[in-house]
C-alpha cells in the first residue's frame, strides 16, 4: 500500500509513521509537510490512502482535500483527516467536503490507523462505484439509445439554462424544430428496423453540418431540436437550416432501398420571439407547423403577425370542422393500476386525431376547439363513447374499473353538462360514480360561481371530480378546501424520475401525507421508470398510471392485457 502523509509537524509525522509500522500492512510511506509539495507529490505518484492534517500552513487540508476533488484525482484514493481537535463538528466538515474518514491524532495507534485505512479504502472504492454507476445512469437518462443524441429531456434542460444565461448577458439564441416529412410512410411501407436506420443516418448527415455551438437533440420519433447559442442575428439560424436541408437532399441507401426523406424546420429566435424557454419551444413548434402546411422540405421562422396566427388557427379550426364530420376522432385508454397488487382499477380516456394520415397532438387542437366553442360538441362525443365502452366493459370484467374523462374550462362553464352525463348514463346503464371527471386547476379560476354550481350538480349525480397535474401551475390548497375533490392526481414532474432532487422527494412524500390527512384519493402520473413505481408503492398512493405501466392503447389492448 502506497501512503502519503501531509502533515507539518515532524513529530506528528513520525507517530504515524511507527503506528503504520506496526500494523500488519506492507507499505510505501511518502511524506509532505505543505499543500504545493502534496499536490507534486499526487501529480508524480499514484497513492492508495493519504493520512491528511486538518490543519496545515499557508493553507488548510480541507482546502486541499477539495482542490484535490476538483482537480479529479483518482476517485479510489482514500483520505483520512486527522488532526488533534476533537470537535464533532470538525469531523463531519471534513467528511462533507469528501474524507472517508476523521482521527484524532492523540488517540492514533496502529490498530485504529490500520483499520481506518482499510474502512476508508473501502468507502473510496463503494464511492466510486456509486459514481460510474450514476455516470452511466445519467447518460442513459440523458441520451437517445437509437441515435446517441441527447434526449427531449437534456434539451429541455439546456434550452432553459441557455435562456436563463443569453437573458443576463443580453446575447441571441436560435431554436430548430426539425421533423421529417412523411416519416410514418417509410415505417409503414418499409418497416420499423429501416425506420430506425434511416433516423441514425439523418442523424449523421445533420450532425456532419454542425458546429461546436449548435446542440442537436433527438426529442423523439422523427423530431429533432437545435439550439444554437451566442450568436449575432438570425441569420445564423438561416445558414443551419439551409445546410440541413441540402445534406437531406440526396436519397438514403438503407439495405437495398433508395429512400428518399425531406424535413420541415421551425425557426424562433430569443429574445426577439420570446425570452422564455417554454414559449420559444412553443413559437418554434408553430414555425414547423406552417412549413408543413406551406408544403413541406422548407424552413419557416416564427412571425407573430396576427395574420399568420389566424391562418394557422384557421386552418386547424377547419380541419377539425371537417374531422366531426368524417368522425376521425379515436380515443384510447390509459390504464391506472393499484401499486400493492398492479391489477386494473380504472382507464383515462385519451383523444386523439388524425388526419391524412398525420396524428395531430391534443395540446395542439384542443386550445383551437375551445377557441372555437368546438369542444362542446367533441367533449360530448367524448363522453358518448367513454361511457358506452364503460358499459361494454361492465359485461367483459367482473370487477368494475372507473372511467377518466377529461372536461375543459369551457365545458365545465356549461350548465348543460350535468344533464348530458346523466343521459349517456342512463342510455348505456352506466352508474355515474365510475365516472371520474378531470378537472385542471386552471379550469376552476373561471366563472367560479358558475364553475362551482356546476361541480356541485355533478356531485350530486354521482360522479366523481379528480384535480389533475397538481403540482405545477397554479397549484393551491385553496382549491381542495373551495371544491369537492375526490381525488388529486400528482404531476409526472414530481416523479423521482423527473429529477434527483433530495428536496422534490421530501416534497412529494409530504404532499401524499397531507392528502392522505384529508380523506382524499391519491393517483400518481407519469410513472414511468421502475424508481417511480416502487416511491409511489412505498408511500401507499391509490392508483398511478404512466409508460412503466402502459402507454395509452385501444380498447381492445386494454382487455388482452387487463381482462
Amino acid at each position: 500500500m502506497k501512503i502519503l502523509i501531509v502533515d507539518d509537524d515532524i513529530i506528528d509525522r513520525e507517530a504515524m509513521k511507527r503506528a503504520i509500522m506496526g500494523s500488519t500492512i506492507e507499505t510505501i510511506i511518502f511524506e509532505a509537510n505543505t499543500v504545493q509539495a502534496a499536490l507534486d507529490c499526487i501529480e508524480k505518484h499514484a497513492f492508495d490512502v493519504v493520512l491528511l492534517d486538518y490543519n496545515l500552513p499557508t493553507s488548510s487540508g480541507i482546502e486541499l482535500l477539495v482542490n484535490l476533488k476538483s482537480k479529479s484525482i483518482d476517485p479510489s484514493v482514500a483520505i483520512v483527516m486527522v488532526s488533534i481537535s476533537t470537535d464533532d463538528t470538525i469531523a463531519l466538515k471534513c467528511i462533507k467536503a469528501g474524507a472517508q474518514d476523521f482521527l484524532v491524532k492523540t488517540e492514533i495507534n496502529s490498530f485504529r490507523l490500520q483499520r481506518a485505512m482499510v474502512n476508508a479504502q473501502a468507502r473510496a472504492d463503494l464511492e466510486r462505484n456509486l459514481l460510474s454507476s450514476y455516470q452511466r445512469t445519467k447518460i442513459l437518462a440523458e441520451h437517445d439509445s437509437l441515435t446517441g443524441l441527447t434526449n427531449r429531456y437534456y434539451f429541455d434542460e439546456t434550452l432553459n439554462r441557455e435562456s436563463h444565461s443569453h437573458l443576463r448577458n443580453n446575447d441571441k439564441l436560435a431554436l430548430l424544430l426539425i421533423d421529417l416529412d412523411h416519416f410514418k410512410f417509410v415505417n409503414d411501407n418499409y418497416g420499423h428496423d429501416i425506420g430506425d436506420q434511416l433516423l441514425i443516418e439523418v442523424t449523421k448527415r445533420v450532425k456532419s453540418v454542425l458546429r461546436t455551438n449548435e446542440l442537436l437533440s433527438r426529442l423523439g420519433g422523427d423530431e429533432f431540436g437545435i439550439t444554437i447559442i451566442n450568436i449575432l442575428s438570425p441569420s445564423a439560424a438561416i445558414r443551419v437550416a439551409q445546410r440541413i436541408l441540402f445534406q437531406l437532399n440526396t436519397p438514403f441507401q438503407i439495405e437495398n432501398y433508395n429512400i428518399n426523406i425531406t424535413a420541415s424546420i421551425g425557426i424562433s429566435v430569443f429574445p426577439d420571439d420570446s425570452n422564455n424557454d417554454k414559449e420559444l419551444l412553443k413559437f418554434a413548434d408553430i414555425a414547423m407547423y406552417r412549413a408543413k402546411e406551406l408544403g413541406r422540405n422548407q424552413f419557416r421562422f416564427f412571425e407573430s403577425q396576427m395574420q399568420d396566427e389566424f391562418l394557422s388557427k384557421y386552418l386547424l379550426e377547419n380541419k377539425l370542422k371537417n374531422a366531426i364530420v368524417e368522425q376521425q376522432f379515436f380515443l384510447e385508454y390509459q390504464p391506472l393500476v393499484c401499486p400493492q397488487t398492479t391489477s386494473i382499477i380504472g382507464v383515462e380516456a385519451l383523444i386523439r386525431l388524425t388526419v391524412d394520415n398525420e396524428l395531430i397532438r391534443p395540446d395542439l387542437f384542443i386550445p383551437i376547439a375551445e377557441q372555437s366553442h368546438l369542444i362542446f360538441e367533441i367533449g360530448e362525443w367524448v363522453l358518448k363513447t367513454s361511457i358506452e365502452q364503460l358499459s361494454i366493459w361492465k359485461e367483459k370484467n367482473t370487477s368494475p374499473i372507473t372511467m377518466a374523462i377529461n372536461l375543459s374550462s369551457k365545458q365545465l362553464a356549461d350548465k348543460e353538462l350535468p344533464s348530458i352525463i346523466e343521459k349517456y348514463t342512463n342510455l348505456y346503464n352506466v352508474s355515474p360514480s365510475l365516472i371520474d371527471l378531470e378537472l385542471t386547476e386552471t379550469a376552476l379560476l373561471t366563472d367560479l360561481e358558475d364553475t362551482k354550481k356546476v361541480i356541485g350538480e355533478l356531485k350530486k349525480l354521482g360522479c366523481k371530480v379528480s384535480l389533475d397535474d397538481f403540482g405545477t401551475g397554479y397549484s393551491s390548497i385553496s382549491h381542495l378546501h373551495n371544491f369537492p375533490i375526490d381525488t388529486v392526481k400528482i404531476d409526472r414532474t414530481l416523479m423521482p424520475s423527473a429529477s434527483k432532487s433530495l428536496k422534490l422527494e421530501r416534497l412529494l412524500s409530504g404532499l401524499v401525507v397531507l392528502l392522505k390527512t384529508i380523506n382524499v384519493n391519491i393517483i400518481a402520473e407519469g410513472v414511468e421508470t421502475e424508481e417511480d413505481y416502487f416511491t409511489c408503492r412505498g408511500l401507499q398512493v391509490d392508483a398511478i398510471q404512466g409508460y412503466f405501466i402502459h402507454m395509452p392503447m385501444s380498447a381492445e389492448g386494454i382487455e388482452t392485457c387487463f381482462f
